[in-house]
């Protein structure tokens, strides 16, 4: 039998971060002060505390803020997914940290009283200090990690193309210092081509002889909708008996059923879909601030760009500058959409709508150069502004291909139950033009059924550098 035990080089992450965040807030404290009263900036007003007291507030906002991280899980290892996923997170805690210090400062009055544009400025130089250092410590992690023993042994049950991109990406993770000793065949499935014959342990029947061959410490079921309930059962109990730690990849199905909903309709109960964050007036409200705001401020950031733009696609290829193209928009409905023309004039005059390719003949030089970097997508920041699109959201596809598809793909027109994005959930994943549509659409419902505003600004981070499949 082994016991599940503690990572000694997670618990020495966790250590250091503990250390660099309480460095981190009183120095950015410490920082605040000096801006308030001594960098020249600003007035400074008769009668403050003494630079000693804000030493001593420094220090103990150093730990309180220690304690606000901890209870929001950010010393939590291995660390997951790309820094750009903690921003909102950490900007929450230092938030809810200047809330707190705030009202303790309320309740522990001095005199003369500390300076609340002191506690302002502290607020923003705690957060900066805050993320610059926990964006070196992330990278310093992954560094670190991939000079350690990958000890942790995973099994893999399932032999289908799902189990081996698991594999994959465990491999892909050095943070999880996870080795995936081989897969469990379920039933009479054949195993993907590319999985070693010798990396099959054996059959689901025979999971206990190959823990008992095996120092495994995780297993993983990559496809749990292909087990009966009994058989899941089963493998939860023989886990449980070893200590062996239990993970399942959730099936689709369950996956788009998360958020389900009991009515009470006269006499009967009916159990239904929960309405999804965006079918709450208030959440589409604060979506279409959100894109007044971002739209705008993306209108006249890409004015310059657009501008030279403009004069090197007339210089360069003959036509106009920008392309139009009809797209279907929030509930099926079609809009004009706006980009940077990139391909020749005519483009589909031949062949009829379809997708573009790698190494697409009809680009125009300039226009491959704009595709990979996203630059033929500014004007539609125009699209936001009118309303017809959001800043995030699934892409709004052509109304030739939501015919084809509509009948095709199962809940593929769930995803035009909000304006389509500029970006989305699926892009940042590299699932754009000639990809598997069933797992973009996957991507896109997901995002509908977990939005927030904190998730449209991770996904606008992560744009920055999503640059996959840009073609």
């Amino acid at each position: 039998m082994r016991g599940r035990h503690r990572d000694s080089f997670d618990v020495l992450c966790s250590t250091i971060a503990v250390v660099a965040d309480a460095l981190a807030v009183f120095l950015g404290v410490l920082a605040a002060v000096w801006i308030r009263f001594d960098s020249g900036w600003l007035a400074v007003p008769l009668g403050h505390p003494p630079r000693d007291m804000y030493v001593y507030a420094a220090g103990v906002l150093a730990v309180l803020y220690v304690f606000i991280f901890h209870s929001v899980g950010l010393y939590r290892r291995p660390q997951d997914g790309h820094f750009t996923d903690k921003i909102p997170r950490l900007v929450r805690a230092c938030a809810l940290g200047a809330l707190l210090s705030t009202a303790l400062a309320f309740v522990i009055r001095t005199e003369p009283p500390f300076s609340r544009v002191a506690a302002a400025i502290a607020f923003v130089t705690v957060t900066a200090f805050v993320l610059v250092e926990r964006n070196i410590l992330f990278q310093l992690e992954r560094h670190w990690a991939r000079h350690q023993a990958r000890h942790r042994a995973v099994v893999i049950i399932g032999c289908t193309p799902l189990a081996v991109q698991l594999r994959d990406t465990l491999h892909r993770e050095p943070r999880h210092r996870a080795r995936v000793v081989g897969f469990v065949r379920i039933g009479e499935e054949a195993p993907d081509s590319s999985i070693p014959s010798d990396q099959i342990l054996g059959s689901l029947s025979e999971l206990p002889a190959i823990l008992d061959r095996w120092n495994v410490d995780e297993i993983i079921v990559a496809n749990p909708s292909t087990i009966a309930a009994e058989q899941l059962e089963d493998i939860l109990l023989e886990t449980q008996r070893r200590l062996i730690q239990f993970l399942m990849v959730p099936d689709t199905f369950r996956l788009l059923t998360s958020r389900v909903e009991l009515q009470q309709f006269g006499e009967f109960a009916l159990l239904g879909m929960a309405p999804w964050p965006l079918d709450y007036f208030w959440n589409r409200v604060l979506k279409r601030l959100e894109d007044i705001v971002g739209a705008t401020i993306g209108l006249l950031l890409s004015a310059p760009i657009l501008l030279i733009a403009a004069i090197v696609i007339r210089r360069t290829s003959p036509g106009p500058v920008f392309y139009r193209q009809v797209r279907c928009g929030e509930y099926g409905r079609p809009f004009v959409l706006y980009k940077l023309r990139t391909m020749v004039v005519d483009a589909e005059a031949e062949t009829g709508p379809v997708w573009a390719s790698p190494d697409d003949p009809r680009r125009t030089p300039f226009g491959a150069f704009l595709r990979r970097w996203n630059l033929d997508e500014l004007p539609q920041f125009w699209n936001v502004f009118r309303g017809d699109m959001s800043l995030v959201g699934p892409r709004p596809e052509r109304p030739e291909f939501v015919e084809k598809f509509k009948d095709e793909i199962g809940r593929y027109m769930w995803r035009h139950a909000a304006k389509p994005g500029m970006t989305g959930w699926a892009q940042i994943h590299g699932l754009r033009g000639q990809t598997d549509l069933r797992e973009r659409i996957r991507y896109d419902l997901w995002y509908l059924e977990n939005w927030s505003l904190a998730l449209d600004f991770k996904i606008l981070a992560r744009t920055l550098t999503a640059r996959a499949n840009a073609y």
